[in-house]
């Protein structure tokens, strides 16, 4: 039975078998039988490489972080992670470098990483609930992850592909709204606005390349 540990694009914790291509972390979630007691245990919410200087982990160990698995980076930011600031550390200081300016106006050398992590907490999550924001389709970027009737869709090069644990698809006989609930935080919708690329999961080529986009 798989374990507890699959991240969703709410940011909702579940099992399936289905694999990951980023780990997460959010505190020590879980119990001694494994399993998921907590949504998160600090501000600090993090998306980290699987590997990393041939360290190895055991999965739920008692008193070690809770180990979280996305499909890929734009699940994550959807979910309100940010990248590692060790084992992504590229990649950090990029995001960092957008954030700050998308969401602050200043240099990313003038705000700590603390001030990131507690304004982008404010904006994931508000007593235990999954914080959305209203926008106009047609105004989102790509890499922004919205919902529709429970469902949940990724806009890349301008079209829309069904969201799932196994990859992205193209969506059948679907009708989305002008307006829609997006599930990636505002903090981050601003930083794609600006030019900043999330990293897609390989699937989306098989659809991406099929229409010459």
């Amino acid at each position: 039975m798989p374990l507890q540990n699959r991240v969703d694009s709410w940011g909702n914790i579940l099992a399936t078998t289905a694999r990951g291509t980023l780990l997460g972390n959010r505190g020590i979630l879980h119990n001694g039988k494994q399993q998921i007691i907590k949504t998160y245990q600090h501000q600090s919410w993090v998306a980290c490489r699987l590997k990393f200087k041939n360290r190895k982990r055991k999965l739920m160990a008692p008193s070690n972080f809770t180990e979280l698995f996305f499909l890929d980076e734009a699940t994550a930011f959807a979910a309100g992670h940010r990248p590692c600031c060790e084992c992504r550390r590229d990649r950090y200081l990029e995001f960092k470098d957008y954030w700050v300016r998308a969401n602050l106006d200043k240099q990313a050398k003038d705000v700590k990483i603390l001030i990131i992590n507690k304004l982008m907490h404010k904006d994931r999550i508000n007593k235990g609930v999954k914080i959305t924001h209203r926008a106009k389709l047609k105004e989102l970027p790509d890499g922004t992850i919205f919902s529709n009737k429970n469902s949940a869709y990724l806009i890349f090069k301008t079209k829309i592909y069904l969201w799932s644990f196994e990859g992205y698809c193209f969506p059948k006989n679907i009708n989305i709204p002008n307006e829609v609930d997006v599930l990636t935080p505002k903090s981050i919708v601003n930083i794609f606005r600006i030019g900043f690329k999330p990293e897609i999961h390989k699937s989306i080529a098989n659809y991406s390349y099929q229409q010459g986009s």
